[in-house]
């Protein structure tokens, strides 16, 4: 099993259905979020291929992708009633 890392991944998408489409991309892979700005549990080839269909995705010129894979020592700090990310081997879809 590869090892999995944080990362947040947001994105400014112009277009409403652009944004859609980036939206089901990302939360394909996101454990927590908001908006624009996802938690996802990524191994590196999985990073890779969020990436790439986040690339044919957004326009080029109009739209931003980022992502950053968090630093693994830091310790997540939450506001309100929100909880912080698990640091499970695997991630529960449902």
């Amino acid at each position: 099993m590869s090892t999995r890392a944080l990362h947040l991944v947001a994105y400014d998408i112009t277009r409403p259905k652009r944004l859609r489409r980036a939206l089901h991309a990302v939360r394909a892979h996101a454990t927590g979020g908001q908006k624009s700005a996802h938690e996802c549990f990524l191994s590196v080839p999985e990073r890779h291929a969020l990436l790439a269909r986040l690339r044919a995705i957004a326009h080029p010129r109009a739209d931003r992708v980022f992502a950053l894979r968090l630093d693994p020592r830091s310790t997540p700090r939450t506001l309100g009633i929100a909880r912080p990310p698990l640091r499970g081997s695997f991630i529960i879809i449902g």
